[in-house]
């Protein structure tokens, strides 16, 4: 069995995320972040814009991200 990595990146746009991973919305909407109007800023400018922990989000967004 071979492991690939999760194609996920906080560089990209709330919405990217959200398209690529429909599961990460329930952690955007946990932690309160915009996935509408601010889904154009990436998570990390979004995290930053509403004082969240970025990496705590982004290690949430890859474990919701990751296959069961």
């Amino acid at each position: 069995m071979t492991t690939t990595e999760l194609d996920l990146d906080c560089g990209w746009t709330v919405n990217d995320v959200v398209k690529r991973h429909p599961a990460t919305l329930e952690v955007f909407n946990r932690y309160g972040l915009d996935t509408c109007c601010g889904a154009m800023l990436t998570v990390e400018q979004a995290a930053h814009q509403d004082n969240v922990d970025a990496e705590s989000l982004c290690a949430e967004l890859h474990a919701a991200a990751r296959p069961q």
